[in-house]
């Protein structure tokens, strides 16, 4: 293994804007940890690629719904780099039933899987990132718990915990900035699937939906990577307690 300098952990990274987040992060010197739940084929070719790209790659597995994986994976990544600088939690689901469909147990699932885990993770995590030169946390947010007019898509559990996933990012913010550590969230917009994975969305409603986005069309994942990377760098040490805004316009 490659001398490491600095190693991330990013959830739900097999694909989309965790596996996009993954190849702007690696680097020589970078160690990544590639967490996946069931797509692990693809958190091995991710892993794959930050190899080559002169990093150093594990592949953790886990479902972050449930109690202890987080503490687990965090466990994993330090046993096996020795150190953690940077926590990227973006693990999620969109849950699309509305208000009368939606049912108690959805709505838990959206909470255990996003809000708890973020919690879980950063709990872990803390003990790491505080003893870390320039630790970082971003929390990948979305767009859907700030914008639910003008025919946008409403999902009232997915919103309802990445708005909390908000908060406590503030909260943490504050609370972790004493030991130089930043957190910070990103909310994309409407972001395109990887070629070849599955979508729901037919043509009709993708172009519906692109005429409410001021810039015209989806985000590609590497472009909201590029925010996250930016803010888990070291330059970005002064930016704390934000939601970055990566929808092309659609929350204006």
């Amino acid at each position: 293994m490659p001398d490491i300098s600095r190693v991330c952990l990013v959830t739900g990274a097999s694909s989309g804007i965790g596996a996009a987040t993954c190849r702007a992060l690696a680097a020589s010197g970078v160690g990544i940890a590639v967490h996946g739940r069931r797509n692990l084929d693809g958190a091995r070719r991710v892993a794959g690629e930050i190899e080559a790209a002169g990093g150093a790659a594990l592949v953790v597995e886990g479902d972050l719904s449930v109690a202890d994986v987080a503490a687990a994976i965090v466990a994993a990544t330090t046993d096996r780099f020795g150190r953690l600088d940077v926590l990227v939690s973006n693990a999620g689901f969109a849950d699309r039933r509305p208000i009368g469909e939606l049912d108690r147990p959805g709505y838990d699932a959206s909470m255990a899987a996003m809000q708890n885990a973020f919690f879980d993770l950063i709990l872990a995590a803390r003990p790491w990132l505080e003893k870390a030169r320039d630790g970082r946390v971003v929390a990948v947010s979305s767009f859907v718990a700030h914008a639910m007019g003008f025919g946008l898509p409403v999902f009232p559990a997915t919103a309802a915990a990445k708005a909390g996933i908000e908060a406590m990012a503030k909260a943490f913010a504050v609370q972790m900035a004493p030991y130089g550590v930043s957190v910070n969230c990103v909310a994309p917009g409407f972001v395109e699937k990887d070629p070849g994975m599955h979508t729901a969305l037919t043509p009709g409603r993708k172009a519906e939906w692109e005429r409410a986005i001021p810039i015209g069309r989806f985000a590609k994942p590497a472009e909201v990577a590029a925010a996250i990377a930016f803010l888990c760098s070291p330059v970005a040490g002064y930016i704390t307690g934000q939601v970055i805004h990566v929808d092309g316009g659609v929350t204006l």
